[in-house]
């Protein structure tokens, strides 16, 4: 059966990690990807592997929390692949220092990326969605919106994430627009591994300390989250919007 929408996927944050995880496994659904970096190589390179794969995706170089690129990026994914129907805001970085030594580009940048930049994007998408009446968008929170040491700029942007989708599952649920938030805790990323580098602890040992906190005694692959993103956009999730899902091998408060 033919679904009436687009089968259009953008992912931010696409060039490695989680954003790349989630980009291979939409494609394996079935779904045409924008993968969206500011790393445009990786993207690109990206892209040919789901071609290579026999999947169909693009790769688009941009700034998420520059309005003009954020636009031509989403125009450039519905003139080449179709109107996107699905949305993950992933793109994100850190710029961890406790508060006395934390700079004002420290949290300008961080929030910038992850806020601003998951504004646009969604404020460029929406537009598509709502004309099919029928969309996903999937952001991306954290356990650190929860409070930790060091990131004062990373968890308020991340808690913002939760509200932020709580405000879109309410203004565009009668679109037939769902909006979920994934809060993943310890995945297993370059970006998780240059905190190890940062606090002068080796991969093997930070990772090991990490799995004995955690229930499940591993710690998370991106894989982990693209399996939850892959149900979050499915057809079969219409009926969940406005949630955070905490998925960090236990339970979260």
């Amino acid at each position: 059966m033919t679904e009436p929408h687009s089968r259009v996927a953008i992912v931010t944050g696409a060039g490695r990690g989680i954003g790349a995880a989630v980009a291979q496994r939409l494609a394996a659904d079935g779904f045409a990807v924008g993968l969206l970096d500011l790393d445009e190589a990786a993207v690109k390179q990206g892209a040919e592997d789901i071609a290579a794969g026999g999947g169909k995706a693009i790769g688009v170089g941009l700034d998420v929390s520059n309005t003009e690129q954020v636009e031509a990026a989403v125009q450039k994914v519905a003139d080449e692949l179709g109107p996107p129907t699905v949305l993950v805001n992933n793109a994100g970085i850190t710029r961890d220092n406790l508060i006395f030594k934390m700079t004002d580009q420290d949290w300008d940048s961080v929030l910038g990326v992850h806020l601003k930049g998951s504004f646009l994007m969604t404020r460029a998408v929406q537009k598509h969605m709502t004309a099919q009446k029928w969309g996903r968008i999937v952001n991306l929170s954290s356990t650190s919106a929860l409070g930790n040491r060091g990131q004062v700029n990373y968890s308020a942007a991340k808690a913002g994430m939760q509200g932020f989708t709580k405000t879109l599952a309410i203004e565009l649920g009668k679109f037939g627009v769902t909006a979920n938030a994934i809060a993943p805790g310890f995945i297993a990323t370059e970006m998780t591994k240059a905190t190890a580098d940062r606090v002068g602890v080796s991969w093997e040992d930070f990772k090991a300390g990490a799995a004995q906190q955690i229930p499940v005694a591993r710690v998370g692959q991106p894989e982990d989250i693209a399996h939850t993103v892959s149900f979050l956009v499915s057809e079969g999730a219409g009926f969940v919007s406005g949630q955070v899902i905490y998925v960090a091998g236990g339970p979260k408060d």
